[in-house]
């Protein structure tokens, strides 16, 4: 016990330090929510993997998924990684960095109002946004309860508001650059942690080879693995489509999150996208590779301890059963290692919440008149505020709201990503496309709530970030452009000629 608190001391207070020391860097508007536009690779890389992957993912998502798919639930964080990551910082950096500060816009909902020349728009998409990151706030929450239940013997609410309040004060004292250092802290806490946990785990059940082969022999529902024998230890396990529609949601749905393509608006240069590329692939393939193969051996601890009164499977029971028999130093480190996933995702979720509301919904529209010293306190004073709602959401949550944290990640993914990827290379993308986009991603998921006419909420988020994929396109082909003033000022940004050294790049042409 008291390796944990001393753990928890020394974690904790180098976050408070880090806000502190990140003061000077958050004096105007462009500083706070930015970085001033000038953050490295490494920190930008660890931010873009701490945002992505909280206690959800480790406690919740890989239990879960884990449990249902066996070791192909890998093929998710492989998934997060190549496509949520790799991909989305060599499709969406670089342009995203250019076309962000040229058009001077600080916010995903920013961007929409410039690039689409459209106030209604930015409104709107403030308006989605502030909808959406509340629940999603609040369930970064729920992975603590039971490893802190195990761990400690403090209530859960104690845990909730004591990490609250101090990703709240780091983040007030430093903004960006503070989340930015602490997530890098937190990351390498991530990285050392998970791989300490995987190894000790599996040398519980006798090492790694015994673990696959105890899985391969169990016995499960027919309806589960339609007969297949040893298909938790099988290359797509026993739902692939299924399985699919995850990694479909998981990994594409970070291209339309405002928390994480933010990250991209403060990156500092070509030499940062490209290292930053290779870090955040890396961090990606370890955290969350490492966290579904970790789940993938859950039905090895399938006990009463992992089942309610009727018998049924709490998914949010099986890492913490995994973790029970693990010595006090790396319970600590694990317990360590959720706050540091919870912590960085809250600091990103709550910047990006505070900052959206301020300069897209509350700055021109509700108040005229707003300097940079304003902004800045409109924007601490809604930071508090986002945590303070979250936090009470997630002390008592009702069905309706639980219900909505699952459908938060595919309701904002389905309405942003489609307008935001076309509207950073295709000049032709239109207003009512974005309105559709909109009205899709939100309507099917929010519809599919009541409704049930997709079963799994994952799949109804992946394939409302399909729809909009498709929709976006058409409608665009099938409405009017903007104006073509509009839009060739708009899209110089990547004509200006920009001289690097040879070393870079090759000359063209060459003298004999």
């Amino acid at each position: 016990m008291l390796a944990k608190i001393i753990l928890l001391i020394i974690f904790f207070g180098i976050m408070i330090a880090v806000g502190f020391y990140s003061r000077k860097h958050a004096t105007n508007v462009n500083d706070f929510v930015l970085g001033g536009r000038s953050v490295g690779p490494w920190l930008t890389a660890f931010a873009y993997g701490t945002s992505y992957f909280s206690a959800v993912v480790f406690v919740g998502y890989a239990g879960q998924f884990g449990y249902k798919y066996g070791l192909s639930s890998t093929w998710i964080g492989l998934g997060n990684a190549f496509i949520g990551s790799l991909l989305a910082w060599v499709i969406l950096g670089r342009r995203t960095r250019i076309m962000s500060k040229h058009l001077k816009a600080k916010t995903m909902p920013d961007y929409f109002g410039k690039r689409y020349d459209s106030n209604a728009l930015r409104i709107a998409a403030s308006v989605i946004s502030f909808i959406f990151l509340i629940p999603y706030t609040a369930s970064v929450y729920n992975g603590l309860s039971r490893l802190f239940g195990m761990a400690f013997d403090i209530p859960y609410s104690v845990c909730v508001i004591a990490m609250a309040s101090l990703t709240c004060v780091y983040v007030i004292l430093g903004g960006y650059m503070a989340t930015a250092i602490n997530d890098f802290l937190q990351g390498i806490i991530m990285l050392a942690g998970i791989a300490a946990v995987i190894a000790a785990v599996l040398n519980g059940q006798g090492g790694f080879y015994e673990a696959i082969f105890n899985l391969s022999e169990m016995e499960s529902d027919v309806a589960v693995t339609l007969g297949q024998k040893g298909a938790f230890t099988s290359f797509f396990g026993p739902d692939p489509l299924n399985l699919l529609g995850v990694v479909i949601l998981t990994s594409l749905g970070t291209w339309g999150l405002p928390q994480m393509v933010h990250k991209f608006y403060a990156i500092k240069d070509e030499k940062a996208i490209k290292t930053g590329t290779i870090i955040s692939t890396f961090f990606a393939v370890i955290v969350s590779g490492g966290c579904y193969f970790l789940g993938g051996f859950g039905r090895l601890f399938d006990t009463q301890a992992i089942r309610n009164a009727d018998g049924a499977v709490v998914y949010d029971a099986i890492i913490p059963a995994m973790l029970q028999t693990l010595p006090d130093i790396l319970i600590g480190i694990v317990i360590v290692l959720v706050l540091s996933a919870s912590m960085s995702t809250l600091s990103s979720l709550v910047l990006t919440s505070s900052s959206t509301l301020t300069l897209d919904l509350i700055k021109g529209n509700i108040v005229k008149k707003m300097d940079d010293k304003k902004q800045l306190l409109w924007m601490r004073i809604l930071l508090v505020f986002f945590v303070v709602v979250s936090v009470v959401i997630a002390l008592d949550p009702p069905t309706f709201i639980a219900q909505l944290m699952g459908i938060s990640w595919g309701a904002l993914a389905g309405a942003f990503l489609a307008p935001f990827l076309y509207g950073l290379y295709w000049k032709r993308v239109t207003r009512a496309s974005v309105w559709a986009s909109f009205a899709c991603g939100v309507g099917i998921t929010v519809l599919n709530m009541f409704f049930k006419f997709i079963a799994s909420p994952i799949n109804a988020g992946a394939v409302a970030m399909i729809a909009g994929l498709i929709v976006v396109p058409l409608v665009s082909l099938l409405t009017p452009g903007m104006k073509k003033e509009t839009i060739d000022t708009i899209f110089v940004c990547y004509e200006e000629k920009v001289s690097v050294e040879q070393k870079m790049v090759l000359m063209e042409k060459e003298e004999n």
